[in-house]
């Protein structure tokens, strides 16, 4: 989740200190490369920029020296090539004479990098920020006037973002918003642009918020917002707010897991966009199609969602994948697998050591590597032979949510597309979680109430809210402290129930296939007095049968992706379930105790 910075002064002032503070308070995000860039009224445009941390690369660069009314600044979390000086923005146009920044993804980035070297165009990395300025260069060469040129520029660009740009000579900047956050800062001697509030509340609490499909064009103590779609101007008056950096950094949400939970719509659509459009997938599925063998292989909350992910790749294309946790993988099948063997390797951060172990065993057998990471640049992103990327953003909270989400749903269209099944029904999950989220939040209550106070309980599924139930049982453990075991709903008649009591919480993940299963299972606990809590799209035999009910809603899909997605909305109310249990005994739930983001060792 990259962050931009722009700011346009009246007087020739000391920038560097701006930037550097601005991109400090965007670091929270996530980020691998810093650049800044002052344009001068005359002379060349001063851009300093590589990979590291915003105080190295500053010091590296003396950022300290540069000065000047006009500058941007970047902060990137790589998903168009790798962490590097070259792909780390801003970005220069053929002639230098114009440089930009983007925050998102621009899904037709290699299409349009074509396009750019054949028109005669000087592309100098991979990434898809540059492809935004020379999308605007493109209509500036046309001779049109720079924001009818950004205007022309979306016309080319696909995908979800925001952009800043400016050019020599001039006394403006110009900043576009289409998809990722943007937003204004006014005072009487400058005006900034940001990608969220922590960027600009130092400098200014007069904020022009910007909605999508809204260029804004500014200058020392004056802005005007034009429409993309028709060119008009929109009149809108700035506000003041009294948000603390922290809240801002939270978006309003009082924990970081709250926020990233409310995330998932967005990086799911996210997500959704960039794998339309890379040649990755097809490289992947290639991979996949000419295995002998293929293993999941992951740890944690990304296990959960290989385990799931190997039901999807079953039920759509039609082949086995082997689920393993990477720390077995070794002992288990390294003496079998060889170079007709395939393995998907799954992690958040590319570096969890456990997962690397495993890669190192399958490679030193000639195994194929293909992953689905988070961080761009990673180990495991250097390492493996396909990458796809989880576009995610920066996940701050240690329970992980949104990359789960995610995982999911990279694997499902996988399955699909590989499958020869369309994909385009997909395009309705982001809303379908935003309603789950909403429907959740009505009837959580209750829920709450009954479990707090609990110290052991069991979260159980079958077929594909199996791996549901897990991670539900995960997420309680890590943010609440409880023992909460998560089983295959027929196994737990095979000795656990020994455990149930009167009042004994059981909760039921249902997928609309395994009702009868799951009702019989329901029954064997609340006859022995348990409480059952069944989670599930609704339907009157779950509603007969156990106590309390949180129903999810029927995604509007193909009859055959019914179930599919309802294993993956289900995971929404287990998250909040978790998140507001942990409230309710007083924790942390971004920093539960023990645990870190990352494990980088044995």
């Amino acid at each position: 989740m990259c962050g931009i910075f722009g700011i346009v002064t009246r007087e020739i002032t000391e920038l560097g200190p701006i930037l550097v503070g601005a991109g400090e308070r965007l670091s929270y995000r996530g980020y691998d490369t810093v650049g800044a860039a002052t344009l001068p009224r005359e002379g060349e445009i001063d851009l300093r920029k590589d990979a590291g941390k915003v105080q190295e690369v500053a010091e590296k660069y003396n950022f300290a020296e540069m000065t000047g009314d006009r500058a941007i600044l970047q902060l990137r979390w790589a998903t168009f090539g790798a962490p590097s000086k070259i792909n780390s923005q801003p970005h220069l146009d053929s002639d230098g004479d114009l440089v930009g920044a983007h925050n998102g993804n621009v899904v037709n980035n290699v299409e349009l990098r074509e396009e750019f070297q054949a028109e005669g165009m000087v592309v100098r990395s991979e990434n898809d920020g540059e492809s935004c300025v020379h999308a605007v260069e493109r209509y500036v060469d046309q001779g049109y006037e720079m924001v009818e040129a950004i205007r022309m520029a979306t016309l080319d660009l696909e995908g979800d973002y925001s952009f800043v740009i400016g050019k020599v000579g001039e006394d403006h900047l110009y900043a576009i918003k289409m998809g990722s956050g943007l937003v204004a800062g006014i005072r009487e001697d400058m005006v900034c642009i940001g990608s969220d509030l922590p960027s600009i509340l130092p400098l200014t609490r007069e904020i022009v918020r910007l909605y999508d499909g809204e260029i804004i064009s500014f200058w020392a103590g004056g802005y005007e917002i034009t429409s993309v779609e028709d060119g008009s101007t929109i009149e809108r008056d700035p506000e003041i707010v009294e948000d603390s950096m922290e809240a801002a950094q939270k978006g309003g949400y009082p924990h970081f897991m709250l926020k990233e939970i409310h995330e998932q719509s967005q990086v799911a659509g996210e997500l959704l966009d960039m794998l339309d459009k890379i040649p990755e997938v097809d490289q992947f599925i290639e991979k996949l199609e000419g295995a002998r063998d293929i293993y999941v292989i992951a740890c944690g909350t990304s296990y959960h969602a290989g385990l799931l992910g190997s039901i999807y790749l079953n039920k759509f294309a039609g082949r086995s994948a082997i689920p393993v946790l990477a720390p077995q993988f070794a002992a288990q099948y390294g003496n079998a697998v060889g170079p007709e063997d395939v393995g998907i390797f799954i992690t958040q951060s590319g570096e969890t050591k456990d997962v690397i172990n495993a890669v190192d065993a399958a490679r030193e057998r000639g195994m194929g590597v293909l992953d689905l990471v988070n961080v761009v640049g990673s180990t495991l992103t250097l390492i493996s032979d396909v990458h796809l990327p989880l576009v995610c953003g920066y996940e701050i909270s240690v329970p992980a949510t949104k990359t789960y989400l995610n995982q999911v749903l990279a694997l499902l269209y996988i399955a699909l597309r590989w499958g020869g099944h369309d994909t385009t029904p997909l395009r309705k999950i982001p809303g379908l979680i935003n309603l789950t989220l909403e429907k959740t939040e009505e009837q959580i209550k209750p829920l709450v109430e009954k479990l707090d106070g609990w110290d052991d309980l069991y979260s159980l599924g079958y077929g594909l809210t199996f791996p549901v139930a897990l991670e539900g049982a995960l997420k309680f453990k890590e943010i609440t402290y409880a023992h909460c075991e998560g089983m295959l709903s027929t196994e737990f008649k095979h000795g656990p129930l020994s455990a149930v009591y009167d009042g004994y919480p059981v909760i039921f993940t249902a997928g609309p296939e395994d009702i009868p299963l799951i009702v019989s299972g329901i029954n064997e606990v609340t006859c022995r007095g348990g409480h059952v809590i069944a989670i599930g799209l609704e339907d009157p035999r779950l509603k007969a049968n156990a106590q309390q009910i949180l129903t999810i809603p029927w995604p509007d899909l193909p009859e055959e992706l019914v179930p599919a997605a309802a294993a993956l909305l289900s995971a929404v109310p287990l998250q909040l379930l978790s998140y507001h249990c942990s409230l309710a005994r007083g924790y942390d739930p971004d920093f539960p105790r023990n645990l870190s983001k990352t494990l980088t060792v044995d």
